[in-house]
């Protein structure tokens, strides 16, 4: 079972997308954070430690953020959180290289919840590099919701199953 899990900052995104993946889950489950947490960003330390908390000790942790076909193994379930931050930490390696890995995950057998930020709903952003970023989220977001078997918007922490 893959499944997609797609919202707005603070959507309750995260929630929906952990209580999915421990009722799908017939062992403790892997959670793949993405965040590179080389920067000294401190409302981002303050974000992965409420998602350290939320998640408690229900998963096993796993940091990866660039290459998650390293991490994905077959007969195990796994939540990625989040895919936004993948795309960050990939921008330099191109859509292509993120292409490759995600058709090669989508081969393995296992449980994976992605979640990805909805970002795509806004004003064109005026730089090169932030209309990239936001390209390549609208790309990658189009592959989860071909490839999975299904989709959930998430708002205000209701979900809302399109696929």
């Amino acid at each position: 079972m893959k499944s997609f899990y797609f919202g707005g900052q603070k959507s309750g995104k995260t929630s929906c997308a952990i209580k999915k993946v421990l009722e799908i889950s017939n062992s403790k489950p892997y959670y793949i954070a993405t965040y590179d947490n080389s920067y000294d960003d401190k409302s981002m330390q303050k974000r992965v430690q409420n998602h350290i908390k939320e998640r408690g000790e229900n998963f096993i942790t796993i940091e990866e953020a660039k290459d998650l076909t390293k991490v994905i193994k077959s007969n195990e379930t796994y939540l990625i959180d989040c895919m936004t931050m993948y795309i960050l930490n990939n921008m330099d390696n191109g859509f292509e290289y993120m292409k490759r890995q995600l058709e090669e995950i989508f081969k393995i057998d296992c449980n994976i919840v992605f979640i990805l930020n909805d970002i795509n709903n806004g004003v064109i952003p005026m730089d090169k590099y932030s209309r990239e970023f936001v390209d390549l989220s609208g790309l990658v977001g189009q592959i989860l919701a071909k490839n999975c078997d299904e989709v959930i918007e998430v708002k205000y922490s209701l979900e809302r199953r399109l696929k």
